[in-house]
């Protein structure tokens, strides 16, 4: 059973962390407040099954890669403490369950659900094919944001896409960090990130993204009328914006990886503004 702890990483809960930040602020925002408790239970438990299923579906197509990473050759299916087939079962399992949860809401609800499944699915098998699998990654996190609206309000208005948006560039921005920190070992063997794409320009870009990021942030603010609380927390988060800056200014393996964890901060100051503000 610690094997398989592992391998849902329920041992790492970083990645619930970031998953789960954008998910709260979309659902206080779209109730205008307090989200409704059953939503609210339902949507904690879907991250926990997504982000578990993610990261079992992940190992799995990363099964033969890990071997080659100092960071990954000890997860449960590389060192065959888990086989390929019941880690498969084990993401259809979660997936049913996951689905199970959706289930309890509506229709367009359900609809968003299996367009985030898919891309939750899609995500680990990108970095073959594209330099930009964080981007993937950012809009599987972000179909968090629609069906909280849907589910809240059996719509999706078109303010809610500015915190989808915020979403999936904030996830470019961690992403790329906890990229920079595998990106020597990725080269060798040809996986591919956008570390590796923004190469020498990592940090400027990386700058860039957090820039339009704030803007994003601002305009929800702006947009859903929230109080001058949720202005001045944008000051802490451009704070840690800087702090992350500085942490990855060597590209430092250890640093890069500092910074990726350090962004559940950032996380988590938006929501608190976002609760003060309504």
């Amino acid at each position: 059973m610690t094997a398989y702890f592992r391998l849902m990483r329920l041992d790492k809960p970083i990645g619930i962390y970031l998953l789960l930040y954008p998910t709260l602020w979309a659902l206080f925002l779209a109730a205008g407040g307090l989200p409704d408790l059953k939503l609210f239970v339902i949507f904690v438990l879907g991250v926990v099954l997504m982000r578990s299923a993610g990261c079992v579906i992940n190992d799995y197509a990363d099964r033969k890669i890990d071997k080659l990473i100092e960071r990954t050759q000890n997860r449960p299916i590389t060192t065959g403490e888990i086989h390929p087939k019941s880690a498969l079962i084990l993401f259809f399992l979660l997936m049913i369950v996951a689905f199970g949860l959706v289930l309890m809401t509506n229709t367009l609800t359900i609809q968003l659900a299996v367009i985030a499944g898919f891309l939750a699915t899609l995500y680990p098998f990108t970095k073959r094919w594209t330099h930009l699998p964080q981007f993937v990654l950012g809009c599987a996190f972000a179909m968090s944001v629609p069906m909280a609206f849907a589910a809240t309000n059996g719509s999706v208005p078109s303010d809610a896409w500015w915190v989808f948006l915020a979403t999936v560039v904030w996830t470019v921005v961690y992403d790329t960090m906890y990229a920079m920190a595998d990106r020597e070992e990725d080269l060798k063997i040809g996986v591919k990130s956008s570390a590796i794409l923004f190469a020498k320009f990592d940090r400027l870009i990386i700058v860039l993204l957090q820039l339009i990021l704030m803007a994003i942030l601002i305009k929800i603010g702006q947009v859903f009328v929230l109080e001058l609380t949720y202005f001045l927390v944008l000051f802490v988060v451009l704070g840690l914006m800087f702090y992350h800056q500085f942490l990855i200014k060597k590209r430092e393996r250890g640093a890069c990886f500092e910074a990726f964890l350090h962004n559940q901060y950032i996380g988590m100051s938006v929501l608190l503004g976002v609760i003060f503000g309504l």
